[in-house]
């Protein structure tokens, strides 16, 4: 017996809120209707569940975030399709895509050298003013944008990175194979943001869409700094996986 079922049968079940009650009809429609399936109007459930278009709106916002809908500007809301999901391994984007069946592109937004600041000249491990090279990539599968991935390296360690990076396509494929460096361990940090309107436009999102925010700070063999950035993942697309171990001699 649930305790929904317990408590009405001990009289004491609480009234559902109109708002409990729609999200959860909601919720039900994504998983019994294909991923691009119209749901109804906010005026519609509004009628339907007698309750205001303000308290629709709200529901339907939250399944947005959730990645369970997608609002899609002028046309309505629609079931959303499954999230991709990413391992959180020391593996490239174009590897991790392909192993789901699926095909990543990337489209380059910026290469350009900056002076490093003093978070930049501590994490790369140079002077702060030293020459870093600032690489903002626009992350797509399937032709569809999901991140917006902002790395810094090392200019006087990588030369004519841009080079490397047209002929092979993946950045760590371009180290590994222009410069010999390859990554052994990375610190990963994950947090939450709001699209800006900068990124809701590369992204094709609403502006303060939810985003997932991932920091790296990766690591070559030799323990010397490799690469340090900051990237933007879409919430309602996109999440992360980890494979967690008990360490060994641990019972």
């Amino acid at each position: 017996m649930s305790l929904e079922q317990a408590a009405r049968a001990a009289g004491s079940a609480p009234r559902e809120p109109k708002y409990y009650r729609l999200k959860r009809h909601l919720t039900e429609l994504t998983r019994t209707l294909p991923a691009g399936s119209l749901v109804p109007t906010e005026r519609t459930l509004a009628v339907e569940f007698e309750t205001s278009r303000t308290t629709v709106r709200q529901a339907l916002t939250e399944l947005v975030v959730e990645g369970r809908l997608e609002r899609i500007q002028g046309r309505g809301t629609f079931v959303a399709k499954p999230k991709v999901a990413q391992s959180l391994e020391l593996t490239s984007y174009t590897q991790d895509m392909r192993s789901q069946g699926l095909e990543p592109a990337s489209r380059l937004i910026t290469l350009e050298y900056v002076r490093a600041d003093a978070e930049q000249a501590v994490r790369l491990d140079v002077r702060v003013g030293a020459r870093v090279i600032h690489l903002v990539r626009l992350r797509l599968v399937n032709g569809e944008p999901m991140a917006i991935e902002r790395t810094y390296l090392a200019a006087a360690r990588f030369p004519r990175l841009r080079q490397h990076l047209d002929r092979l396509g993946s950045l760590y494929a371009a180290l590994d194979l222009g410069y010999g460096v390859r990554l052994r361990s990375a610190e990963e940090t994950i947090e939450t943001a709001l699209a800006s309107p900068e990124e809701a436009a590369l992204l094709g999102v609403e502006v303060g869409l939810a985003l997932l925010l991932l920091s790296r700070h990766g690591f070559d063999f030799d323990g010397r700094p490799v690469e340090w950035g900051r990237s933007v993942y879409r919430g309602d697309r996109y999440r992360f996986v980890a494979h967690l171990h008990r360490p060994a001699g641990d019972r």
